[in-house]
């Protein structure tokens, strides 16, 4: 398991996560809009996996060619139906990119470090199934319905039923993953209803923040 990521005690780290199609981004995207820092493990993921890295030919080498653009680039859309198909292929996946990703991000948190971040919040979509969680000081859970997943990736997305189950079933359960989450934002409902859910998240955490602060001022 990758635990490279694991949290320091100077800077809170939270962690976004949900299932496909639960609408992490979107919640991700408001916490953003509150001036919270908010970085993306699947953008740590493409620059792990760019033209000519280290994880990109491991890839090549595990993949073949033939799950590549003429250019090079990952052909995600192939990678994803692979992979979402063949639990081999997905782990020998996982262990290649999952390490490199944990680097990514622990470097981009010395950054924030650096410019005075208390907190920072990271979107990781395949937290719990990389058993991931204790690298975060707290997680948020995105949770809708498993019908409303299944409608968002066949209509956002295009995929079909096949892919759409093969992701599903690769996937933790959404209710296990709320039933171990610190906080939950319930997904069902209008798009102002969730943000009012995570402005009281954010207010939560400032609060949080400013504990930590106190404490660490105290004699």
């Amino acid at each position: 398991m990758v635990r490279e990521a694991h949290p320091t005690k100077s800077m809170l780290k939270i962690a976004i996560t949900g299932g496909a199609g639960s609408g992490k981004s979107t919640v991700a995207r408001m916490f953003r809009e509150l001036g919270a820092e908010v970085l993306d493990a699947d953008a740590a993921a493409r620059q792990a996996v760019a033209v000519g890295r280290p994880a990109w030919r491991e890839l090549r080498r595990l993949l073949g060619p033939e799950c590549f653009h003429p250019d090079g680039e990952l052909n995600r859309a192939r990678v994803a139906r692979l992979v979402f198909s063949d639990p081999e292929y997905r782990q020998r996946l996982n262990d290649s990119v999952h390490p490199r990703v944990a680097r990514e991000l622990k470097k981009r948190f010395r950054e924030l470090e650096r410019q005075g971040a208390g907190l920072v919040l990271v979107e990781v979509p395949l937290l719990y199934e990389a058993g991931l969680a204790t690298a975060y000081d707290r997680v948020i859970v995105v949770e809708v319905d498993p019908e409303d997943q299944v409608r968002r990736l066949k209509e956002r997305d295009g995929r079909g039923a096949l892919e759409i189950r093969g992701i599903l079933q690769a996937q933790d359960p959404l209710a296990e993953k709320a039933a171990r989450a610190d906080d939950v934002v319930d997904n069902r409902g209008s798009v102002n209803d969730t943000r009012s859910q995570v402005a009281a998240i954010w207010r939560e955490l400032q609060h949080l923040l400013d504990q930590k602060r106190e404490k660490a001022a105290s004699p």
